[in-house]
């Protein structure tokens, strides 16, 4: 599990192997990322915009933008959080995925940007 926080919010990031969904014969592994928001500041916020880099052991990178999250755009109040599960598929063993998400002070819509901290995604079997 791995954490960091900007600007009051704080972003935590827990990851699992699929095992079931993925076929390591065929170079597809599956990975869930559990994704905590918890807003930590004085300032009720809305996440407007996601966008993650991904990088596979293979050297691939990709990157991915979008609006909200599973098509939220939440709103959080101090003291609250979101949470929301999502996945990865690589076409190797490892990797590992950081990124950002734009948001927004309600009270005077200044915009600022929330680090999504690194984190790594590596079948068991790898770790022996």
């Amino acid at each position: 599990m791995v954490s960091e926080v900007t600007q009051g919010v704080r972003v935590t990031v827990n990851t699992l192997y699929q095992p079931e969904y993925s076929q390591p014969s065929r170079d597809h592994y599956v990975f869930t990322y559990r994704i905590v928001i918890e807003n930590g500041s004085a300032y009720t916020v809305q996440l407007l915009r996601r966008r993650w880099h991904i990088f596979e052991g293979t050297g691939i990178r990709r990157e991915v933008e979008g609006e909200g999250v599973l098509g939220q755009q939440p709103v959080l109040e101090p003291g609250e959080r979101h949470e929301y599960v999502s996945g990865c598929n690589l076409r190797s063993s490892m990797g590992k995925m950081l990124g950002l998400y734009d948001m927004i002070r309600i009270v005077d819509g200044k915009e600022f940007t929330v680090a999504i901290p690194e984190f790594t995604m590596i079948v068991p079997f790898r770790l022996n």
